[in-house]
């Protein structure tokens, strides 16, 4: 007890300080910042006035308690801050980090890094959506000149009034998710107490809007790629199994059973700047595919025209190797840039302002109009979304329905060329029949058909043929005759069988 019996008056928290404006600062201690270490106050100002001392002492009052029931924030990190510990610590995979750092760099740091995570709040958030979708470039709306550089020089055609085009809505998705990805964070970690994206309005969703090539565009750009039978093969597959870009570079040979007309996809080359990687495919699934005997006969010729190429030079192709490479033992895989601006070109010339990924949606669009049901065709594309159970349930679609799927494949398929229709009969022909002799005389026809064997090359000898089918000599004198009869290839007693002139012209009048 005080002298007089009297308790003692209990020390007030926080302090209110009179500045030369005649306003009032109020600061009240929060304790520790749990990012820089250093003390944390609470701090507001009261405009001067009459009543600003009583006012004051409410604000005091009023962040005292903040701190006493924990809803004041702990730290005065700002949104810069927040996205470097994100980076830091979010669990995504590398080509979607690099995504992530990519939009905040541009579309967070420069409008929204400077502010303290504290003071974000509804209207803040709103207002920086309504500026991406604004412009992307982050103008206040004025007219300004566009230079072509930032380095000087004189100013020419390419330098002109800015025009303001909006971000694209998948971007502007990308930005809110980062952002409250990132303060859901940090509500965890108590930076703040409360997370000011409640407060703001989502983005509209994406409009889906797919595009595909029609068949007639179909045909044209699978003319035009035939040029370079590679190029060819890699589109045709590309349209009959919608198998993503990345899927095809990183497709390996032993990945490719022919004999059960089935391809299994189970990884992706990645791709930034210059480097290439190979990982998981996009939605951290193997799928099998059935594939079409048209598509099988295509694969049979080419892979016999990759490995007589790698001989010529005395080199292997190892089952691993890759089915679409650039190095002649197919050690590498092909950058899905090239894959892209390839693509890109050839559609400019042909007239049309294409990307390769509408060849996934030409092929879902055309299972879907083959009546084929959705579960299947999110099945064979991989899609996450919509197919997310379906790929829970692997075994599920890929029997019956993915069969069934693999049959209605061609009924819009798009008039290939001369030779991959020459090369589609000759594989459908050895699909439908088990014997040796035929299954070898249509494996050298798609190879003649396809181009892989020109007229006057010589046929492999029947010790080659022996060896790479393990079959008898006369097996494989039984298969030189069934082409020979065929006017295919010519041969005669003690002469090694040759490629006969105009074989493919024959062979076409035939089917």
């Amino acid at each position: 007890m005080a002298p007089g019996g009297t308790a003692p008056k209990r020390r007030e928290r926080g302090e209110i300080e009179a500045l030369p404006s005649g306003s009032l600062r109020v600061r009240v201690y929060a304790g520790v910042d749990s990012l820089s270490g250093k003390r944390n106050y609470l701090v507001e100002t009261v405009p001067a006035g009459p009543k600003a001392a009583a006012e004051a002492e409410k604000v005091r009052r009023r962040l005292v308690h903040e701190v006493d029931e924990q809803r004041s924030p702990r730290t005065k990190a700002t949104v810069n801050q927040l996205m470097d510990r994100y980076l830091e610590l979010v669990d995504v995979d590398e080509t979607t980090l690099i995504r992530y750092e990519q939009v905040i760099r541009v579309h967070i740091r420069p409008l929204l890094g400077h502010l303290p995570v504290s003071k974000l709040n509804g209207e803040t958030l709103d207002a920086h959506q309504a500026l991406l979708r604004r412009c992307r470039s982050h103008c206040d709306g004025r007219p300004f000149i566009e230079h072509f550089t930032e380095q000087p020089h004189e100013c020419n055609a390419r330098c002109g009034t800015h025009l303001c085009h909006p971000l694209a809505v998948s971007t502007i998705r990308k930005a809110y998710f980062c952002l409250s990805g990132a303060l859901t964070r940090a509500v965890r970690w108590r930076w703040i107490t409360v997370n000011p994206m409640d407060q703001a309005e989502p983005p509209r969703g994406a409009k889906s809007d797919p595009d595909p090539p029609s068949a007639e565009q179909a045909a044209a750009i699978l003319n035009a790629a035939f040029k370079d039978v590679w190029w060819g093969v890699f589109l045709w597959v590309a349209m009959t199994t919608g198998a993503r870009r990345g899927e095809l570079c990183a497709l390996q040979w032993d990945r490719l059973d022919l004999d059960r007309a089935t391809a299994t996809i189970r990884t992706a080359i990645a791709q930034q700047n210059t480097r290439t990687w190979e990982k998981d495919t996009k939605t951290h699934q193997q799928r099998r595919l059935a594939l079409d005997s048209s598509t099988v006969g295509l694969l049979r010729a080419y892979k016999q025209r990759c490995i007589e190429e790698a001989s010529a030079l005395g080199l292997e192709l190892a089952p691993d190797s890759r089915v679409f490479s650039a190095a002649v033992d197919h050690s590498t895989w092909r950058r899905p840039s090239s894959i892209t601006n390839r693509y890109v070109r050839m559609c400019k010339r042909l007239g049309w302002d294409m990307h390769p990924h509408q060849l996934r949606h030409y092929s879902a669009t055309e299972l879907i109009a083959a009546g084929v049901d959705v579960r299947t065709v999110a099945g064979r594309l991989g899609h996450g979304g919509g197919g997310s159970t379906t790929l829970r349930a692997y075994t599920a679609w890929v029997a019956e329905a993915d069969q069934r799927a693999v049959k209605n494949l061609g009924v819009r398929m798009p008039e290939p060329p001369i030779r991959l229709e020459e090369s589609s009969a000759t594989a459908a022909a050895a699909a439908t029949v088990d014997s040796p002799y035929q299954k070898i005389a249509a494996d050298l026809r798609a190879a003649i058909t396809c181009g892989a064997l020109l007229p006057g090359d010589f046929l492999p000898t029947v010790e080659m043929l022996k060896e790479r089918y393990q079959v008898s000599a006369g097996t494989a004198n039984r298969a030189i005759a069934v082409l020979k009869i065929e006017g295919a290839v010519s041969a005669s007693r003690g002469k090694r069988a040759i490629v006969a002139n105009g074989a493919t012209r024959r062979q076409t009048e035939a089917s």
